[in-house]
């Protein structure tokens, strides 16, 4: 039997509808009764004035929060740091709209009905530990990659399409490589840009002076990601075949705090290898769940 100081005690579940410049927060009492809702601005003193809010309820006891991995990644990690439950929510359900239309207060209610009812328990990923470190440095890894693959595609183009001199010079080297070497040493007259043989040298010598920076910067991030996927994940990088790259992927898409796999099963439905039933009717069968994605433009959900 509850004792009279328990029962008297409100536990408070929040929810939290975020965005680029304000976070809209709402509080349920543990019946599911709404005791208000609030707009806080995305800083240090609008995440501190938020748990404030909530906790002048009552005592916190969970709060479902959208974008975990991005626009309320602040939000989260100060929360966590302060003790309270947190649990990732998608986007309110379409039918949810057309119920009862859609506004930052709505999205934060079905945030906290969500976190209420516990329909699924999915537990964000830390960003204060190593495995971040590790995604900010693939993110800009990744793009300088894109950039380079962008910029050889191109280079390669405008060869086919230079001047026949010019071709016949740079095709004489047989790797895309070995044509970018050469155009790195061209010397355009930049007197004289109307002439298509000087403006093809300048854009080639441009292109493959980007190439080289471009081959620069990702040996600088690869010098830094080695050691730090390495101290990670030693045994996993000690295996026959399993790269630095590879690694890294498996530890953003796992996260810092591992342990919110519960089991294998967990890990297979985040790799898109967990068979979900899809049946009607007479027709039964199973289809595999999406995988879960990495966002590079954010810390990671």
């Amino acid at each position: 039997m509850h004792s009279m100081n328990e029962e008297a005690i409100c536990r408070i579940i929040g929810g939290v509808d975020s965005h680029v410049d304000s976070h809209h927060a709402a509080a349920l009492d543990d019946r599911g009764a709404l005791l208000g809702t609030n707009s806080f601005e995305v800083s240090e003193a609008g995440y501190r004035e938020l748990l404030g809010w909530l906790g002048s309820f009552g005592v916190i006891d969970r709060v479902g929060v959208e974008s975990t991995g991005s626009y309320a990644a602040g939000l989260t990690r100060l929360l966590v740091a302060e003790g309270v439950r947190v649990l990732e929510v998608n986007r309110p359900h379409p039918h949810t709209q057309r119920r009862r239309g859609k506004t930052d207060a709505i999205d934060a209610e079905m945030a906290a009905r969500h976190a209420l009812s516990l329909e699924t328990e999915v537990t964000p990923k830390q960003t204060t530990g190593i495995v971040e470190s590790i995604r900010q440095l693939r993110v800009a890894r990744e793009s300088a990659v894109k950039s380079r693959t962008a910029a050889l595609v191109q280079l390669n183009d405008l060869v086919r399409t230079a001047p026949s001199e010019l071709r016949e010079q740079l095709t004489a080297r047989k790797t895309i490589n070995g044509k970018a070497a050469v155009c790195r040493r061209m010397r355009p007259d930049t007197s004289r840009m109307s002439q298509p043989a000087n403006a093809a040298k300048l854009a080639l010598r441009s292109l493959a002076r980007r190439i080289s920076l471009l081959d620069d910067e990702i040996a600088e991030l690869d010098k830094q990601l080695t050691p730090l996927v390495a101290a990670a994940a030693p045994r996993t990088t000690a295996l026959l075949g399993i790269s630095t790259g590879h690694a890294g992927q498996l530890l953003v898409s796992a996260g810092q705090n591992i342990d919110r796999f519960r089991n294998e099963a967990a890990f297979a439905k985040l790799c898109g290898a967990s068979p979900i039933p899809v049946a009607s009717g007479k027709r039964g069968r199973f289809a595999s769940t999406p995988a879960a994605t990495v966002k590079p433009t954010g810390p990671s959900t």
